[in-house]
Parts: structure tokens; C-alpha cells; sequence
């Protein structure tokens, strides 16, 4: 009978509709595969069919299994939601915060955001989690992290942008032979005639056109044509001068001697802050925003090193300006 259902089946089998895999869901669940298996066959028997079709080779739902997850999907989010907001509220903010960063990321407006919620919360610890800079949101959904700092330009309906941490000024990166080696400033017209990257198909359009437009200011097409799968290897084509490539200031990935870094002009600034599922915040996550919001944006800017000495190396006591 249905009525015999168990929450516990239903959120197994929602990690397995997913997966699509037995093994997996088990290992994102932290439960043994047989675990797994004895109750989605308990949630079948409790229904009265089959919700997925099991092979040697693959995993898929049934007509019946698309509908319960469907349905039911929503309606776990939000209990989950439901029940971690009571649970903060009665223990307060305590426990683990989960941050999940970037390889781009990972810069001191982050470490300046965790010693000041720490300052402030002692009794709730933060845990750092680099997470895959192509496929960012994906541990947020997978419920590996709590909340992500990341560029805030997510354009998804289950995802909350928080407040910005910090704002980055726009650079545009070549190789130390490129004819705009030399300059001391460009625009977005001036990559018209170039190519840049094109990242892995899991890289969010809205996330990659907001850092890397796809047209110049007077509409011309920028080409995307040199796939590339990590950040890494587009510092390595950008340094062979197979592409140009636009950053942020301050992204630590290029800050090597080979490479050259041009203030671009016409780009506005592109901000640093909080990404969360709307479905799962906490009194921590809100927690983190209020620090974040305290503390106002931390505007990195770029500028020329002195003579002698490499644009890309720290110089001493550099610090960003806190945006006006």
C-alpha cells in the first residue's frame, strides 16, 4: 500500500533517478548499493509496479518512475528546505557551513568573507571545497556544498544570487607576442579579428557570455573555436598564442611571466558573491550573506607593475580599493 511509504525510499529514489546508476546514488548518499537497491524494491512493492527498468548495462524510469519523480521532486525540496530552516532556528548557527569555490575564485576577498563570519559565528565552522570550474552549480545540486562563491551572473530558476563579495576589474590576457602585448589599455573592438576559447557544453551560457561576450560593442562576432577543459589549459593556448582570453583581476590562474595583462575599458566590472539553491538556505547561509552584505564589495582593480618588476607578481603591501 502507499500508505506504507517511507520518506527514506523516496529521497533513495530521487538520487537514483538521477544518477540513473545504483552504485552511485549509493555513493552519494553515503549508503551501501544493496541499501539502495532494498528500498527502491520496498518503494516498488509499497506502489505496486516497477519505477525502473534494470539492465546489465543501464538504468532507466519507467513511465511511472518519471511521473513520481516529477512530482515528487519538488515537494522533498521543499520539505528539506523546510526542515533545515527549523533545525538552524532551534540550534542557531552552528555546526558546518560548506563554501564550495572555483579555480578562479579561490582569491582574498574569499578568505576576507570566512575570517569575518568566523569572527562573528565561532561556533559554526566553514568548510572549503574546490568545486569544477566548468560545471560550477553542479555540487550545489548534488547537496556537496551549501552555498558557492562564484561570478554573479547565474541565470538559473532554482539558483538564489546572493550578495557580491567583491567586484573585478575586466583583462584581457595574450600571449607576450601578441600584437596587443604592448598596449596599456584595449577595448572590445579590438578582439573582432581574434579567437577565444570554447568551454565544455556543461559551462553555463549565461556564466560564460556575461565573463567572455560573444559580440563586440558594435556587434561584431567574437570566434569561439578553440575548445579547451580546464583553466589551466586556456592559460597555456592563451601563453602559445592560440587564443586571447578575458579574466577578471586577480584570478590567481594568470599571474605568470609568459602572458600579458590589458585593462579593458568598456566592460563593466564583473562581481564576486553567493550562489545557493533557493530550495536549501539556511539560517548559515543567510548568515554568510549578512557578513558579506556588511562588509560591502571589494573592488579589485589592475594597474601597471614598476619598472623591473613582472605585472603579474605581487608587489608590496598591494591591496584591492573597496568600491565606492
Amino acid at each position: 500500500m502507499w500508505t506504507a511509504v517511507e520518506l527514506r525510499e523516496l529521497c533513495i529514489f530521487l538520487a537514483v533517478a538521477e544518477e540513473l546508476h545504483f552504485g552511485r546514488a549509493a555513493e552519494r548518499l553515503q549508503i551501501s548499493q544493496p541499501g539502495v537497491s532494498e528500498a527502491i524494491r520496498s518503494l516498488e512493492t509499497h506502489l505496486g509496479g516497477r519505477l525502473f527498468e534494470r539492465t546489465s548495462r543501464r538504468v532507466c524510469l519507467t513511465p511511472a518512475g518519471e511521473q513520481l519523480q516529477r512530482k515528487v521532486a519538488p515537494i522533498c525540496q521543499e520539505l528539506e528546505r523546510v526542515l533545515a530552516e527549523t533545525s538552524d532556528m532551534a540550534a542557531g548557527v552552528v555546526g558546518t557551513l560548506r563554501i564550495g569555490f572555483t579555480a578562479t575564485t579561490d582569491t582574498p576577498p574569499l578568505s576576507r568573507l570566512v575570517a569575518a563570519f568566523q569572527s562573528r559565528h565561532p561556533d559554526c565552522q566553514i568548510s572549503l571545497h574546490e568545486v569544477d570550474t566548468w560545471n560550477p552549480y553542479h555540487a550545489l545540486r548534488r547537496g556537496d556544498i551549501d552555498v558557492l562563491v562564484n561570478w554573479l551572473a547565474a541565470d538559473e530558476p532554482d539558483l538564489t544570487t546572493g550578495p557580491a563579495v567583491s567586484l573585478h576589474d575586466r583583462i584581457l590576457v595574450v600571449a607576450r607576442s601578441h600584437r596587443l602585448a604592448d598596449r596599456s589599455s584595449v577595448q572590445m573592438e579590438d578582439l573582432a579579428d581574434e579567437q577565444v576559447a570554447l568551454p565544455p557544453p556543461s559551462y553555463p551560457d549565461a556564466l560564460y557570455d556575461a565573463i567572455l561576450p560573444p559580440h563586440t560593442s558594435s556587434g561584431r562576432p567574437i570566434t569561439r573555436a578553440q575548445a579547451i577543459r580546464s583553466i589551466s589549459e586556456t592559460a597555456a593556448y592563451v601563453a602559445h598564442g592560440k587564443i586571447v582570453h578575458i579574466t577578471m583581476a586577480g584570478v590567481p590562474v594568470f599571474s605568470r611571466d609568459d602572458v600579458a595583462l590589458i585593462p579593458l575599458q568598456d566592460l563593466d566590472p564583473i562581481p564576486l558573491g553567493l550562489v545557493w539553491c533557493t530550495a536549501r538556505r539556511s539560517s548559515k547561509i543567510h548568515a554568510l550573506a549578512d557578513t558579506a552584505r556588511s562588509l560591502g564589495p571589494f573592488r579589485v582593480t589592475h594597474s601597471p607593475a614598476p619598472a623591473g618588476m613582472s605585472e603579474n607578481r605581487p608587489r608590496p603591501n598591494q591591496r584591492a580599493k573597496v568600491a565606492k
